[in-house]
């Protein structure tokens, strides 16, 4: 895939949803590519260029991983934990949108690292909204750490 690049990594298992934060990211000006994986395994394949991603360059990484907690193979935490784990993907945003308001998982993916944490909205139109705010700010808004190289 040699310089296969995303702008956004969005680790998620449901279609329909997948397909609404596409439109959702790519659409005004935001025009961000995004790299769709369904599950956990497959998402850190992705970030740490192993397995069918072997032939990705790994720099430059993701912008943003919009992760559901929910993500199979690999739970979402655990695939924040493996992230965070990691100087070369540590300083990566990683924003959980799902569909879970526990408390135990907000207060977990805080305690790994997560920089943001959204419930998904069960209403089309605001699901939608909040994906493309969450966009805006993630990718035009917010300043990312400058990367040296050695």
């Amino acid at each position: 895939m040699g310089t296969d690049r995303a702008d956004v990594l969005l680790v998620e298992d449901d279609a329909a949803d997948a397909e609404l934060i596409l439109e959702s990211l790519g659409g005004d000006a935001l025009g961000a590519r995004v790299r769709v994986t369904a599950d956990g395994n497959d998402a850190l394949d992705y970030v740490f260029c192993r397995g069918s991603y072997a032939g990705r360059v790994h720099e430059p990484a993701p912008r943003l991983i919009i992760l559901d907690i929910k993500a199979t193979r690999i739970g979402g935490l655990d695939v924040l934990r493996q992230l965070k784990r990691d100087p070369r993907t540590a300083a990566i945003p990683v924003v959980l949108l799902t569909s879970s308001g526990l408390l135990r998982d907000v207060v977990a993916g805080y305690e790994l690292g997560a920089n943001s944490y959204v419930q998904k909205p069960v209403d089309f139109l605001r699901f939608r909204e909040t994906v493309r705010l969450l966009g805006i700010y993630w990718l035009t808004v917010n300043q990312p750490p400058h990367r040296t190289r050695d």
